[in-house]
């Protein structure tokens, strides 16, 4: 099959493959499995992202599921699923605004309680994630205390995640 690159204009061809999904916000996101316009002529790689609510969604739980504390991409990542500014989290969590701005920024570590009622508050008011409350809490004890990163793949066809 054929498109028009959207970069340049020149003709370009789609393939499956896999694609690093810098546009969630997460650098350590990898759609498996994803269509994806390629030109030869400029080098430009367009994802065909069906079903983007539902991958969305996938990727918020495979993101509260980890078994590392979360980072401040992480917690920007959710705050945006969930559709509140910094000020609305914020007010939610009991903290100052300030705080959760210096968790997205990386400027200040987030504590291990506070990751956790992150977690539970995403699950909780998140876009159909509320079925997977009980079982992602109940594997709350198996979170790492530290910050390694972990890669998350995500099968774009079948909505499925694992972690490398």
């Amino acid at each position: 099959m054929r498109m028009e690159c959207s970069n340049c204009g020149h003709e370009a061809k789609v393939e499956r493959g896999s694609y690093q999904f810098a546009e969630s916000g997460l650098s350590n996101v990898v759609l498996q499995g994803i269509e994806l316009v390629r030109c030869d002529e400029c080098g430009n790689e367009d994802p065909i992202i069906p079903r983007v609510n539902d991958l969305m969604r996938a990727l918020a739980l495979a993101v509260i599921g980890q078994p590392y504390r979360l980072r401040g991409e992480d917690v920007r990542f959710l705050r945006k699923y969930l559709k509140m500014t910094g000020v609305e989290l914020s007010q939610l969590l009991h903290v100052d605004k300030t705080t959760l701005s210096k968790w997205e920024t990386n400027d200040d570590k987030i504590g291990e309680q506070s990751d956790r009622l992150i977690r539970a508050v995403a699950l909780a008011l998140g876009d159909g994630l509320k079925e997977k409350l009980e079982e992602i809490i109940r594997r709350f004890p198996q979170i790492s205390s530290s910050h390694q990163r972990v890669r998350i793949n995500l099968d774009a066809q079948n909505l499925s995640y694992a972690y490398a």
